[in-house]
């Protein structure tokens, strides 16, 4: 056995209920607080940004194509999708789906009330699966084989202001020369939280009645939403698919049409990474004083190692061995409170927010297993390096003056 790493044994052995015994308590704690705060902020960090990310993509896709047009109107210039692009996206390896989409600014009215909306057309490719963690109540829309569907999905803060429930009929005034309107059937209500990009103003509906509105033919649209296979490659597939489309067509990524919310996001990143800092700091701090106070605190038993002909390399590696059995017991309590605790939130929701301020409705949990191995890794490696600088006081320490040491 190593004979350093058998006397930092004894040592910790023979603490008791003695002076040292609080220090390794305080340093185990320090550890253990600072990484267990470190894996909950992270975690909820990169649940919050998931959340808002999907809810996004989910809607909108990750890329979109439309036409050049410098028109600032929220209804797009008629693209053809019948070509060979939307036929065999699969090909790429990068893409995981595409579906059309068009929009049109319109007033829905009641018997009361009268409300400027932007409806959504989609079709038969629209991806269900992925926006169904929106929907709250009723359905989707029911696209029949021939005609258009009169069925219509709106949202909640839309159904609260205009006194809607699902089964409602609601009349569509939309804006064009000569005006038309359609009476259409509330089928489903949807809550993506993101009142200032979707609830507020879009409903959803088939994007062959917006087609008959604008008189299009059937393979026309306002545009495709791409749907990538990795969201880490979302750049990468942009500057694919870029290579493959007309030269009157363009292409660019959700995140820069809703660039203020990735940047809030990417904003919460940095501040997450300087309390990771912070965090660090105090830790490496505490262990370098609790090591220090070790040392002091065995002053004779070094001095006496020394006469004894102990190199200075052995007597450090007393403290560097006691240091890291801390730390461990730290990092093994620091993975206990912060995993624990995010188990019980992302199982029971216990802290709820107001999704008007949040856009959800209470704190989320990602769990990224990468993230929180790194964590440790980089908590380890941060301390046990730190660990050296108290350490080296025992190579400026005199044998003789620490024996008579009191």
């Amino acid at each position: 056995m190593n004979l350093s790493y058998f006397i930092s044994k004894r040592i910790t052995r023979e603490v008791g209920e003695s002076f040292s015994s609080t220090i390794h308590k305080i340093a185990i704690a320090s550890i253990g607080i600072g990484l267990g705060a470190a894996i909950i902020s992270f975690l909820i960090m990169r649940g919050f940004q998931d959340t808002v990310k999907n809810k996004i993509y989910s809607f909108s896709g990750h890329l979109l194509i439309n036409k050049f047009t410098m028109n600032n109107s929220v209804e797009e210039t008629p693209m053809d999708v019948n070509v060979e692009l939307y036929k065999n996206y699969g090909q790429s390896g990068l893409v995981k789906h595409m579906q059309e989409y068009a929009h049109k600014a319109g007033l829905i009215k009641t018997d009361d009330e009268v409300l400027g909306i932007v409806l959504k057309g989609v079709g038969k490719s629209f991806d269900t699966l992925s926006f169904s963690s929106n929907m709250i109540a009723g359905r989707f829309l029911h696209f029949p084989d021939s005609g258009y569907s009169n069925e219509v999905v709106i949202s909640k803060i839309i159904a609260g202001k205009l006194n809607l429930a699902v089964g409602d009929q609601v009349i569509v005034h939309f804006f064009q020369n000569p005006p038309r309107f359609r009476r259409l059937t509330v089928t489903g209500i949807y809550e993506t939280n993101l009142s200032e990009y979707f609830d507020g103003k879009i409903i959803i509906g088939d994007i062959r009645l917006i087609a008959r509105l604008n008189d299009w033919a059937d393979s026309v649209a306002g545009g495709i939403e791409v749907f990538v296979i990795d969201v880490n490659r979302i750049d990468e597939a942009g500057y694919a698919l870029g290579e493959q489309i007309d030269f009157d067509l363009n292409i660019y990524a959700v995140k820069d049409k809703y660039i203020q919310v990735f940047e809030w996001l990417h904003l919460l990143s940095r501040q997450v990474n300087i309390l990771l800092a912070i965090i660090l700091s105090v830790v490496c701090v505490n262990m370098i004083s609790i090591i220090l106070i070790l040392v002091m605190e065995r002053t004779q038993m070094i001095g006496m190692l020394k006469a004894l002909g102990a190199s200075d390399k052995l007597v450090r590696w007393i403290f560097i061995h006691s240091g890291i059995r801390l730390m461990v017991k730290g990092l093994a309590i620091g993975n206990l409170v912060g995993l624990g605790f995010c188990f019980l939130q992302d199982r029971f929701k216990l802290i709820p927010l107001d999704p008007k301020d949040y856009y959800m409705s209470f704190v989320p949990v990602s769990w990224d297993w990468p993230l929180v191995v790194s964590l440790n890794i980089l908590t380890f490696i941060v301390v046990a390096v730190v660990l050296l600088l108290p350490t080296a006081m025992v190579t400026r320490i005199n044998p003789i003056k620490a024996i008579r040491f009191d």
